[in-house]
């Protein structure tokens, strides 16, 4: 089975959509915990609750990486970023018996991209994201790291990784928005 987050209600065929890699692809995982983190982006939620008006495609937002034993970590890079994020988002998780893999390799494990129109074979819904995640953490599905428990190394890497990401986000005001914002970066 084939898990893919969306916002949008009664897809029938998923389509794909140009998103960071700058290619039409539509984005799978393995593994349907993995997919909790597409319920909400953080820089689209935030822009949105604080007035910054933007029209075009939105940059793509989800800290998190995985363990040596597949586990997806989710982390905070600014404080309560999780509850902020996810909290009170609700959305979709559409499943999918059979897909075309595309073979783009995007270096996320369990994850797999299709160039073509997939059929769904599943939808369901999640009322709140934040309360799936911390059920899956408690389930041991996922695991969280919180901004508190970092250590000043992670936290300086975490700033230097959003100033680069500032300076490259040229063609997109809504993720410097964000950036400024969150991380006191602006150049």
């Amino acid at each position: 089975m084939f898990y893919h987050a969306s916002s949008i209600k009664d897809i029938k065929i998923l389509e794909p959509r140009k998103s960071n890699h700058d290619i039409p692809l539509i984005y799978f995982s393995e593994k349907r915990e993995n997919v909790l983190v597409y319920l909400s982006n953080a820089i689209e939620k935030f822009c949105k609750e604080t007035g910054f008006s933007y029209s075009g495609i939105w940059h793509k937002w989800a800290s998190y990486g995985f363990d040596k034993n597949g586990i997806q970590n989710i982390e905070e890079y600014y404080p309560n970023a999780l509850a902020e994020t996810y909290k009170n988002a609700s959305g979709y998780i559409y499943s999918a018996e059979f897909i075309s893999n595309s073979k783009h390799s995007i270096n996320i494990p369990y994850s797999v991209t299709s160039e073509k129109a997939v059929a769904v074979s599943g939808c369901e819904f999640i009322e709140d994201a934040y309360t799936e995640i911390i059920k899956a953490e408690k389930d041991g599905l996922i695991s969280i790291t919180y901004f508190e428990q970092m250590s000043p190394q992670k936290k300086q890497w975490i700033y230097d990784t959003m100033k680069q990401e500032y300076k490259d986000a040229e063609g997109h005001p809504e993720y410097r928005y964000f950036i400024e914002n969150k991380f006191g970066i602006k150049l």
